[in-house]
């Protein structure tokens, strides 16, 4: 007696491999949903990157760099839903791609696996 088609197990996991691998270069497409969910306008600033050494002589720069800084903050200490929203617009993927392909090849051979078991005869 068979438990039933593997179907509905595998295309979920067939889903989840595609939108969390991880490209080449740049983010999966996981976390450029996430991304765009966290700010679906694009108008949450990103965080700001630290002023590189030997631009603090330069006044302009400096001021520019603290104006960037003092909106992300202000925004920041509003709620905690928006330093959720901007953590997640500038989150990456958790892990190296080469080392998160590994991971999601591991997740589906014992995931073929376990549906595998649960479809074959008892």
């Amino acid at each position: 007696m068979t438990r039933g088609s593997p179907w509905p197990l595998i295309w979920p996991l067939a889903i989840f491999l595609l939108v969390a691998w991880p490209p080449a270069e740049g983010r999966s497409l996981a976390v450029k949903a996430v991304n765009w969910l966290a700010d679906p306008a694009g108008r949450l600033p990103h965080r700001p990157v630290p002023l590189a050494m030997g631009v603090d002589d330069d006044a302009d720069a400096v001021t520019a760099h603290d104006l960037e800084e003092n909106a992300y903050e202000t925004l920041y200490d509003r709620s905690a839903t928006m330093r959720l929203r901007l953590w997640l617009k500038d989150a990456q993927d958790p892990l190296d791609p080469s080392t998160e392909r590994q991971v999601l090849v591991a997740i589906a051979v014992l995931g073929g696996l376990w549906i595998w078991q649960r479809s074959v005869k008892a």
